[in-house]
């Protein structure tokens, strides 16, 4: 069974990342990344309907301080989380880390050094009170902040000048 009207969802695709969304009601949910793809795919069948747009994080195409194997999981969660909303025909949009965290204007890690990700956990519970907000959901609904900014300045603009 799929929600009705449920419109935007965000993932945050690493090992301990997590879904967020928006349920019919406006309220928004987030739950940590489920354990396989059978899991993903079961949570995201009820989440996404006809007018779903999901936001994903566009992975960088450089491994920073990532070692081989937490870049190989990261890189085949992308796949088969976009297999699995091509296959729901779920509308998906990449926003790349550093335009959302500039778009919340969350600074720099460098800026933060070890505290960055309790920085951005702080900033999603100030967004969103209700929420019980966790390391592995904290970027998943900053995302969906981002892309909720995003959306209604797209529907803002006029290209008919």
């Amino acid at each position: 069974m799929r929600l009705q009207g449920m419109t935007l969802l965000a993932i945050d695709l690493g090992k301990s990342g997590g879904i967020a969304y928006t349920d019919t009601d406006g309220s928004v949910h987030a739950v940590a990344m489920p354990d396989t793809v059978a899991d993903v795919e079961r949570l995201l069948r009820t989440l996404v309907c006809v007018d779903t747009t999901c936001f994903i994080e566009e992975i960088p195409m450089y491994r920073g301080k990532m070692n081989l194997r937490s870049t190989a999981v990261l890189f085949r969660n992308f796949g088969q989380i976009e297999g699995v909303l091509a296959s729901l025909k779920c509308r998906v949009e990449y926003l790349k880390p550093d335009w959302w965290q500039k778009a919340l204007r969350l600074g720099k890690s460098a800026d933060h050094g070890d505290r960055w990700k309790a920085h951005l956990k702080g900033r999603a519970q100030a967004l969103f009170p209700r929420v019980d907000v966790t390391l592995k959901t904290a970027d998943a609904l900053l995302i969906l902040e981002a892309g909720r900014m995003h959306t209604v300045a797209s529907k803002s603009t006029n290209f008919t000048n």
